[in-house]
C-alpha cells in the first residue's frame, strides 16, 4: 500500500501565490539533482544554462477556456444563480458542452438559464442553455442556444482560476494565466510550468541549439482533485484529452537515439508522454483519453529532465515528481523551499528536476 499521508506537508498559507510575479520570467527556480538531493535557488532566465545543443524542450501547447460562467435560472432575476464551468465540446459545433454546474441539485434536465454579464445583470441578448442530462465524472450536458461558444465566452466568461486562488478573477489574468504559446483551447486550468516563459527566453534556448516541439493535453477539472483515500493506489483519476504528433514524437525519438536529453515542461507533458511510452522509453503518435496515474516506484522512461511548479499536499501531481526523484529528496527541497519563502501553486515559483 502507498500511504497518501507519505505525500503530505505544511505549507503556511501566505505563501500560495495570489497573483503572477510582475514579469513572467521573474519567479525564481529551484534547481534539484534527482540523484545527488542537492538544490539551489536560481533566477528563471538561467534555466537555457542547463540545456545542451541537441537536448529537445518538450512543452503542452493547450489553451485555457474562459469557461466560468453565471446564469440566472429560468432568466429570472430573483431565479436560483447557477455557476457554469466548460469542460469540454461534444459537438463539432461547440454548441453543446461537458459542463460543470452548482449548484448541480438544481440542474435538472430541461431546465434553462440566461447568462449573466460581468456586473451580475441578466443579459439582454436572450443568451443562455438548457440542461440536457447528466454526464460523466460529476458533469452536466448542457446546449447553448447560439453555436458562437466563442462569441459567449469573450462576452461573459471567466478565467478559471483555481480555488486555492481566493480572489476572482482580473483582466490581468485573461493573459497571465495562459502561456505565451498557448494554441489550442480546452483546458480548465494552464499549465503552469510554461507559465514563467517569455518570448526572449525561448528565442533564447532555439539559438543554443535546443529542439522545441509540443504536446496537447487539455486539462481537466480532476487535476485540482486531492487524494482522499488512504491507499493512494485507490484514487480514481479524471480523463483527459491528449494529442501527440507524429513530428513531436520524432523529435523525442531521436534527441535519444542521439545520446541527448528531453526536458518536460510541466506534469502535464509528462503525463501525456508516459500515457504514450513504450517500455524502452520511445514514445508513439496518437490522439486518445487518459486516465494514467504515476507514483512511485514508476520510473518516467520518455523524459529526462522536469520543470514543474511546486505541487498540493496529498496530490497526484507530488506523486508524479516523486517518481522523477525520490520522495525524500523531493519534500526536502519544499522544506527548503518553503524556508526561503519560495511562492507556492499555480502563479508561484518552480523547480526544474535535473
Amino acid at each position: 500500500m502507498l500511504k497518501t499521508s507519505l505525500f503530505d506537508y505544511q505549507l503556511p498559507p501566505e505563501l500560495i501565490a495570489q497573483h503572477p510575479a510582475e514579469r513572467r520570467d521573474g519567479s525564481r527556480m529551484m534547481v534539484l539533482d534527482r540523484v545527488s538531493g542537492e538544490c539551489e535557488i536560481r533566477p528563471f532566465g538561467t534555466i537555457v544554462e542547463y540545456l545542451s545543443p541537441g537536448d529537445a524542450m518538450i512543452y503542452n501547447d493547450t489553451r485555457v477556456l474562459r469557461g466560468r460562467m453565471y446564469a440566472r435560472k429560468n432568466g429570472d432575476p430573483a431565479g436560483a444563480r447557477f455557476e457554469l464551468l466548460l469542460v469540454q465540446a461534444l459537438d463539432p459545433e461547440r454548441k453543446r458542452w461537458n459542463a460543470l454546474l452548482k449548484p448541480g441539485k438544481r440542474a435538472l434536465p430541461g431546465v434553462t438559464a440566461q447568462l449573466l454579464e460581468h456586473d451580475g445583470s441578466l443579459n439582454l441578448a436572450g443568451d443562455g442553455f438548457t440542461v440536457i442530462g447528466r454526464g460523466e465524472e460529476g458533469t452536466f450536458t448542457i446546449e447553448f442556444n447560439t453555436a458562437d461558444s466563442d462569441r459567449l465566452q469573450g462576452r461573459y466568461g471567466h478565467i478559471p482560476l483555481p480555488p486555492y486562488i481566493t480572489r476572482g478573477d482580473e483582466p490581468a489574468d485573461a493573459e497571465r494565466y495562459q502561456t505565451v504559446y498557448a494554441e489550442k483551447a480546452g483546458a480548465v486550468a494552464a499549465p503552469t510550468a510554461g507559465l514563467h516563459f517569455t518570448p526572449e527566453i525561448l528565442a533564447e534556448i532555439a539559438a543554443k541549439g535546443i529542439r522545441e516541439s509540443a504536446v496537447t493535453l487539455h486539462v481537466g477539472p480532476g487535476t485540482f482533485k486531492p487524494v482522499s483515500v488512504e491507499n493512494a493506489e485507490e484514487h480514481e483519476m479524471h480523463s483527459e484529452e491528449y494529442f501527440l504528433t507524429s513530428a513531436t514524437a520524432e523529435i523525442i525519438n531521436s534527441t535519444h537515439a542521439a545520446g541527448k536529453r528531453v526536458l518536460a515542461v510541466g506534469t502535464t507533458t509528462v503525463r501525456t508522454l508516459e500515457s504514450s511510452a513504450k517500455p524502452d522509453g520511445t514514445v508513439r503518435p496518437g490522439h486518445g483519453n487518459t486516465r494514467i496515474f504515476l507514483y512511485p516506484p514508476y520510473q518516467i522512461r520518455s523524459v529526462d529532465m522536469l520543470l514543474t511548479n511546486f505541487h498540493l499536499p496529498k496530490s497526484t501531481l507530488l506523486m508524479l515528481v516523486s517518481c522523477f526523484c525520490d520522495r525524500e529528496k523531493v519534500l526536502a527541497a519544499y522544506e527548503i523551499a518553503i524556508r526561503e519563502r519560495m511562492r507556492f501553486f499555480s502563479y508561484g515559483d518552480c523547480m526544474l528536476l535535473k
